[in-house]
């Protein structure tokens, strides 16, 4: 076997590693196998918080770290522990919201909260995906604003995502960050959080750094951690805005573009 040129390689979850059937292929964990097998180390980097990932985890037979919430939550998965865990300013989060809104009408809302175990709360309004993913409704809105947060989620009735996102940056881009993360998924942050941050604490526990990483990902919140990698590999699938920041475009997750970056890699 070929040595492999990077001692890191970061995956997003969704529209990346996994298929729309939430599922990884055979071609994609045997590649992911062969690279730690060459003495490379794999960190799944999600804007999924905890409870939304652990199962995923738990399926691909992870025990590693993992970054989750967007760079919020730093996970042990073989110890099912959080390392670190970054919540957002409630207060300011409210302000932020009241502001998007006085700019942009009435927004559906959702909510995540911290922990192990944090719940995300669906209002009225808001369009959840469906799938297997649990969810709490809620009609009273103080319950949201009721226990610590990692984020808030945003729908609008008529603005596209991408619109959504560049009005609500314009508007509260000084208190916190707004990012998007998929299809229907524009999220309020604490401001300064990205991918990029919780990476470089998960791999300064590994003693990697961002020069020996490879990293993929498919959505605008993949930017930052495009920054900080040695190279990053846009999924065919990919938003444009990810596009034109990437170091090269593989196939789709449907079609283990992973699987095909990391073959040519070790093959090389």
């Amino acid at each position: 076997m070929s040595p492999f040129p990077y001692r890191l390689v970061a995956t997003d979850l969704d529209g990346t590693l996994l298929r729309a059937d939430e599922s990884v292929s055979d071609r994609t964990r045997d590649a992911l196998a062969a690279v730690t097998a060459a003495g490379a180390a794999h960190i799944v980097v999600t804007g999924r918080a905890v409870p939304w990932t652990r199962h995923i985890l738990d399926d691909l037979g992870y025990e590693g770290i993992a970054v989750c919430g967007q760079g919020a939550q730093v996970y042990h998965a073989g110890e099912h522990r959080l390392l670190t865990s970054l919540t957002l300013d409630r207060q300011l989060a409210g302000l932020a919201l009241s502001k998007i809104e006085a700019e942009v009408g009435p927004l559906a809302l959702a909510a995540s909260r911290d922990g192990l175990e944090g719940e995300v709360l669906i209002g009225p309004g808001y369009r959840a995906q469906e799938g297997p993913l649990p969810y709490v409704p809620y009609e009273d809105p103080a319950e949201v604003w009721s226990a610590p947060l990692t984020k808030l989620y945003i729908q609008h009735p008529t603005l596209t995502d991408d619109e959504l996102t560049r009005a609500a940056r314009e508007t509260v881009g000084g208190l916190v960050d707004i990012v998007l993360a998929g299809p229907g998924i524009v999220e309020i942050l604490p401001l300064g959080l990205s991918k990029a941050t919780g990476l470089s604490l998960a791999a300064r526990r590994l003693g990697v750094k961002g020069a020996e990483t490879i990293a993929f990902g498919d959505m605008p919140n993949d930017i930052p951690m495009f920054g900080w990698a040695a190279h990053g590999v846009a999924m065919g699938n990919a938003h444009a805005e990810l596009r034109a920041v990437s170091d090269e475009v593989t196939t789709s997750n449907e079609e283990d573009g992973i699987a095909v970056v990391l073959e040519r890699l070790l093959s090389v």
